[in-house]
């Protein structure tokens, strides 16, 4: 509005203070702020008064409209802020009230799920009990002692000992043969106690 740098400012307080004295200055200052918020508030109420006057002419529809004609993306954007403001704002309330008709349906849809649920669960536990007496039974005669003639333990130890024999025959054939010369020389030799 007014262009007034602090030079200008400046020499204002000079001459106000040289013209009007010290000790009248700050009531200057006071009446000088009256009168500007006074200012203020005329201009506030005479853009009230405009806004008001455009709005009961429908310019700010016109206004809204040439918006979303210049910029739609920011009109889109606008438009998407609305939903979701409303959607939270729904979301944020709670649950609707319950209405009476289907309290009635969801009463009914809940005593069949639960009864299915506890005929489910007998025919599960029936199910696991059966198995578990299938189970029982292979134990328990298996637990029964077998008498002891029907047991053949004179094949083990026979199947094992053929099973190792290949395996003393490969050891046998890589180890070199003894020398048996000493062995004869030992045995030549008559024994120094006796005599025959």
């Amino acid at each position: 509005m007014f262009d007034l740098g602090w030079t200008e400012l400046m020499v204002i307080g000079v001459v106000a203070l040289i013209v009007v004295g010290p000790k009248d200055l700050p009531g200057m200052f006071r009446a000088v702020g009256k009168f500007v918020g006074k200012a203020k508030q005329m201009a506030r109420e005479f853009s009230r008064a405009m806004n008001d006057a455009a709005d009961d002419a429908g310019v700010s529809d016109v206004t809204s409209t040439l918006k979303k004609a210049t910029n739609p993306v920011s009109s889109a954007m606008d438009e998407v802020k609305k939903s979701t403001e409303s959607f939270t704002a729904k979301t944020m309330a709670g649950p609707a009230p319950k209405r009476a008709e289907f309290d009635d349906e969801r009463k009914e849809m809940v005593e069949k799920i639960s009864k299915r649920s506890a005929e489910m669960a007998n025919e599960r536990k029936a199910a696991e009990e059966a198995a578990k007496a299938e189970t029982a039974k292979p134990a328990a005669k298996k637990a029964a002692p077998k008498p002891a003639a029907k047991k053949p333990a004179a094949k083990k130890p026979a199947a094992t000992a053929a099973a190792k024999k290949p395996a003393v025959k490969k050891s046998a054939a890589k180890k070199p043969a003894a020398k048996k010369a000493p062995a004869k020389k030992a045995a030549s030799k008559p024994a120094s106690g006796d005599i025959a």
